[in-house]
């Protein structure tokens, strides 16, 4: 998985130089897609319960799930970029949210604090403890700053299938379940934060998902495993 999660970072690395604006979300994918058949592995998402594109990218009030095409990325625009490989059938996912030229200071502070939920949630990840500490590092994180998690949509586990248990909420409720994080468990940590309300809503094309009140979103994401000496961030950049 580590072989597999290093190829997905460099993926990441060449799209950071990429994502400009003039740029279309179309494009954006061709490279992904360019960059991960040449390494020798197999786009994850593409053909994923039908989803049509290597990434989901998703731009602004758009949480996740957008479908690339002929889209241009404009200043001002905040882009969600997911994707994941397979390696020699072994997963990894991961998700990063790029500003568009000079955004504005809600977009700035939404994406700031979003990878900061997910920093903290890396953080709370121990052998022995509990899925719910994630949740909780994140929601509290997030709420500080008047933004909503959204609750719909969970992180979860990885392996040799794309979205193995357990689930990993970006909440806390005393009506899921909490089970332990056991050393060798790979999780894909990614909270979702909304500017404005925590509700979502599909489009008619059955796979993006937009915030309620057409709030910005953003999203970021890693793939962790879970060792003896804490949390071991395998798709770092």
């Amino acid at each position: 998985m580590e072989a597999s999660a290093r190829v997905l970072a460099d993926v990441f690395l060449a799209l950071r130089e990429k994502i400009a604006p003039g740029v279309t979300t179309g494009e954006i994918d061709a490279l992904a897609e360019r960059m991960i058949v040449e390494a020798g592995c197999i786009p994850s998402f593409k053909g994923y319960n039908g989803f049509p594109a290597t990434c989901c990218i998703s731009v602004n009030e758009e949480v996740v799930h957008g479908i690339p095409g002929e889209r241009v990325l404009e200043p001002g625009d905040i882009v969600g970029v997911d994707c994941g490989l397979i390696k020699d059938g072994w997963h990894s996912d991961s998700a990063e949210t790029f500003a568009i030229g000079e955004v504005d200071e809600v977009a700035k502070t939404l994406m700031r604090v979003t990878r900061e939920c997910l920093d903290l949630a890396i953080g709370r990840v121990a052998a022995g403890g509990r899925i719910s500490d994630i949740g909780k590092a994140v929601e509290t994180h997030a709420g500080a700053y008047g933004f909503a998690v959204v609750e719909s949509l969970v992180g979860h586990g990885i392996g040799r299938a794309l979205h193995e248990d357990p689930q990993m909420p970006n909440y806390h409720s005393f009506s899921l379940p909490d089970p332990a994080m056991e050393e060798g468990l790979v999780i894909a940590i990614e909270p979702m934060i909304n500017a404005g309300v925590k509700e979502v809503v599909t489009l008619d094309d059955q796979w993006t998902i937009v915030t309620a009140d057409r709030s910005l979103s953003a999203h970021y994401e890693h793939t962790v495993a879970i060792t003896a000496d804490g949390a071991k961030v395998l798709t770092a950049r």
